[in-house]
């Protein structure tokens, strides 16, 4: 029959011994039992790996999973990128535990295109072969393989493996492979060095093709490597894509230690987390509640970890056949993005709780109000669309995001990505360095917070100009680097009636005003300072003049600056203030000296305002930085015109 197939996997699932390697040997004509342990003792320990050639000449990656239960681990690591399952029954044995585990792993990992194959069906009789198969429709009830086909197959004999073979095309014929993300993953099942050529790695290519010469990022250590060569199904070729079984000769790897459990991406791909939002199911074969904050083992792709499974929901657990929402932190960060599966086994790896769906893939510590956090988590599950977006900002600890990172996030291509953030829902912002997008909601509450922080700045320090804009940003409810927070201000301050003045912002309205008792010892202030002429005193014998205690010192710097921004006075050096006409008198004196002399030393200066030398050379330094003059040697002159 005539078949158009995509790329895809083929893999095996099934108790031990139930006839796996058997029935791919037989499919196939290859020996996916490599280890000489394997060999020896009749049984798959590790994953096994073939090829599968279908009618219009396409090759379909075969995975060959071990079925004993202290081998889990390995099956799980080759059965993420499964896209057709032959799920094996043994004719003898029937239905046996890690049928039962194996096919709950398959349902949590969303594999929904299967068949059921009554292996070593020489062996039986037509009764029995009917009572394996109603045991077989009891075990896929309410399971992703509910309905699947079951076929009787003598790996031994040949018999029905012709009809297994017409079945695989029809199950594949049509088949669209997972949707390009954009984005190259491949989760590592194996890595080895072959003397002369170096470092290979091998796994289930996802999200987008790879090429030879392309540049790789290591994950989650971060180091690059560029790829020597690529192998599909034992042939070298330039390209290879998502669905395919792909081995990688990588340059750049020597001092790495790559194992299973790793990925190689992109080299724009650099998010890991130890944090992510999940919806999750618990299977019934977990016997008992998961609990709040329990410890579980967690498989993701190729990799295993340790975490905790934190309610999202008014629960204290979830029952087995029961759904939620939860966060999971990870003890080991691992590569996720939305949409990816996961299975959770018990801490001591002897059962399989349940599994589900990366939503939000960097969750956040503070998740209150939790409803509102768990709705943002409800849309992220719901069909891709601007709605999707909004939920994936409005769960951020940052306030913006730049589009590849939300691609990358979303695990999503980046045109419809950019199609989806023309939503008025979303807010395109200027980062400095890039753009990036928030919600409207996030950017609402974001001025709104800053008009209250600078009103309640205003009203703890009414004689303050204002608030410092790093000091503002530090209060922000959301995560702003200081070059985005700067590129972000004016437009703040545009749309929020705040007034930047340099770094310190105020809100329009705000004016200092010296009222009360302030504007009392400002008076007192400033009639001291006349009084003093052109030797004025410094901060320590103000406080003495005005008989205030050293404890009053900041206090009255903040009146003195206040009152040189109502212009009554002036700052010549670090506590030492002048009143305006005193200073405007120094001023003229000097301007009509140099016009006759052309310049003067601080000694002539001094003697030509009456004061000492510590006070001409702070008025005359004051006068350099205003650009009045300019020293030559140990001379002032007047500056010339820019």
């Amino acid at each position: 029959m005539a078949s158009q197939v995509a790329h895809a996997i083929i893999g095996t699932a099934g108790h031990i011994d139930h006839g796996k390697s058997a029935l791919v040997r037989a499919l196939t004509g290859q020996e996916t039992d490599r280890l000489k342990e394997e060999r020896e003792r009749g049984i798959s320990i590790d994953l096994g790996f073939a090829y599968f050639t279908l009618p219009d000449g396409t090759r379909a990656g075969v995975v060959d999973v071990p079925g004993h239960e202290r081998f889990i681990r390995n099956m799980l690591a080759g059965a993420h990128g499964i896209d057709l399952v032959l799920f094996t029954v043994a004719a003898d044995d029937g239905v046996m535990p890690q049928s039962e585990e194996h096919l709950d792993i398959l349902h949590l990992l969303g594999i929904r295109r299967g068949i059921f194959i009554i292996t070593k069906a020489d062996l039986a009789d037509a009764k029995r072969l009917a009572d394996v198969r109603d045991e077989i429709e009891l075990l896929a009830d309410g399971t992703a393989l509910e309905g699947a086909p079951v076929m009787p197959v003598s790996s031994l004999t040949g018999a029905g493996l012709d009809g297994l073979r017409d079945e695989i095309a029809r199950r594949l014929d049509g088949f669209a492979a997972r949707r390009p993300t954009g984005l190259f993953r491949l989760p590592l099942d194996r890595a080895f060095v072959i003397k002369g050529h170096g470092t290979v790695v091998t796994g289930t290519a996802m999200g987008a093709e790879v090429r030879v010469g392309q540049k790789l990022r290591v994950l989650p250590a971060g180091a690059e490597v560029r790829v020597r060569a690529i192998q599909v199904h034992g042939e070298t070729v330039e390209q290879a894509g998502l669905c395919q079984r792909v081995a990688l000769n990588l340059t750049g790897a020597e001092r790495l230690e790559l194992k299973r459990g790793g990925v190689v991406a992109d080299h724009r791909l650099e998010l890991v987390t130890t944090r992510l939002d999940a919806h999750i199911e618990v299977r019934p074969a977990a016997k008992r509640p998961l609990k709040n904050n329990q410890r579980v083992r967690f498989f993701l792709g190729t990799a295993e970890t340790i975490a905790r499974v934190i309610m999202l929901e008014e629960l204290a657990e979830i029952a087995p056949k029961h759904q939620a929402m939860v966060q999971i932190v990870l003890d080991d960060p691992a590569v996720a993005l939305a949409g990816d599966r996961f299975v959770i086994r018990d801490e001591t790896n002897l059962r399989t709780l349940g599994g589900g769906v990366v939503l939000n893939p960097q969750g956040r510590r503070a998740r209150k109000p939790l409803e509102a956090y768990r709705q943002n988590l409800i849309a992220m599950g719901g069909p891709f669309g601007p709605a999707t977006l909004e939920a994936l900002l409005n769960l951020q600890d940052r306030l913006a995001c730049p589009p590849a990172q939300i691609a990358q996030l979303l695990n999503t291509p980046q045109d419809e990505i950019n199609t989806a953030l023309r939503d008025q829902r979303l807010v395109k912002l200027s980062l400095g360095d890039e753009e990036g997008f928030t919600t409207a909601a996030k950017w609402a509450e974001l001025k709104r917070f800053a008009v209250a922080a600078l009103t309640a700045h205003h009203r703890d320090q009414p004689l303050a100009p204002g608030l410092e804009m790093e000091a503002l940003r530090e209060r922000l409810p959301y995560a702003v680097g200081p070059r985005a927070f700067r590129a972000l201000v004016d437009r703040i301050a545009r749309e929020s009636g705040i007034v930047r003045e340099e770094s310190v912002l105020r809100l329009a309205a705000h004016r200092v005003q010296l009222a009360g008792d302030a504007g009392r010892l400002g008076a007192q202030i400033e009639q001291a300072l006349i009084d003093a002429g052109v030797q004025p005193p410094d901060l320590k014998q103000l406080l003495e003049a005005l008989k205030l205690p050293p404890a009053e010192a900041a206090r009255l710097r903040t009146l003195l600056a206040a009152m040189e921004r109502e212009g009554r006075v002036v700052k010549v050096a670090t506590d030492l203030y002048f009143a305006r006409a005193p200073l405007q008198s120094a001023k003229a004196q000097l301007l009509e000296r140099l016009a006759a002399d052309r310049e003067i030393t601080a000694a002539g200066y001094r003697d030509v305002i009456g004061a000492s030398r510590k006070f001409a050379i702070a008025l005359l330094d004051y006068f350099d930085h205003t650009g009045v003059t300019t020293r030559v040697g140990d001379a002032r002159r007047l500056r010339a015109p820019a």
